[in-house]
């Protein structure tokens, strides 16, 4: 019997996965959280063998409270980019498609029971478009802008001119279909450019 977890932000997606699970009679969901900050204690408590979680409740979690436990993350292709910069330590992996058929994430479930690889090739594609219509100065830029730098600091930061950072910023606004730094600043966040 693989003991689940499943760690998911909508309700209905949370309720529709637990009943097809129950369905399954290898799979056992022994608990349901619907907050990142409630994984784990959740995992403490219920000692699942595999954990489905969203992206942004893997994101929002110290990785070292869950343990070894295999994880299986679902992540929108638009936020692949997010997965580059996830620390997973020495636990197993999986990365799925949130919008992946339900059977799909019952075989993923199974493989990484049974320490198998789970990758999704469109977030691979994703993931390697990471900074997508962003240059890496661009995006450093952004990135820098986003944590509340002004110009100057931005300028003084990257060894660049203040003209050159609203040049970029300018750019950046452009490219990400934005009409304020802030709105490109929620884009990039939002498409995990930054």
């Amino acid at each position: 019997m693989i003991r689940t977890l499943l760690a998911l932000e909508s309700a209905l997606v949370l309720g529709a996965l637990s009943f097809v699970l129950a369905a399954e009679d290898d799979i056992r969901v022994v608990a349901e959280v619907d907050r990142g900050d409630a994984v784990p204690e959740a995992v403490r408590d219920e000692r699942p063998d595999v954990v489905v979680a969203d992206l942004d409740f893997v994101e929002a979690v110290d990785a070292s409270r869950l343990g070894r436990c295999p994880m299986l993350v679902l992540a929108h292709p638009r936020r692949a980019g997010r997965l580059r910069a996830m620390r997973c330590g020495t636990r197993m992996v999986g990365f799925l498609r949130s919008d992946v058929a339900p059977q799909q994430v019952v075989e993923g479930i199974r493989r990484l029971a049974r320490r198998e690889p789970v990758l999704d090739a469109d977030l691979v594609v994703a993931a390697l478009r990471a900074h997508g219509p962003l240059t890496g100065r661009e995006a450093q830029v952004l990135a820098l802008t986003a944590e509340g730098a002004p110009v100057s600091e931005v300028a003084v930061s990257l060894g660049l001119t203040s003209g050159t950072v609203r040049n970029h910023l300018g750019r950046i606004v452009r490219k990400v279909g934005a009409r304020t730094r802030v709105e490109a600043v929620r884009v990039a966040r939002e498409a995990g450019w930054i």
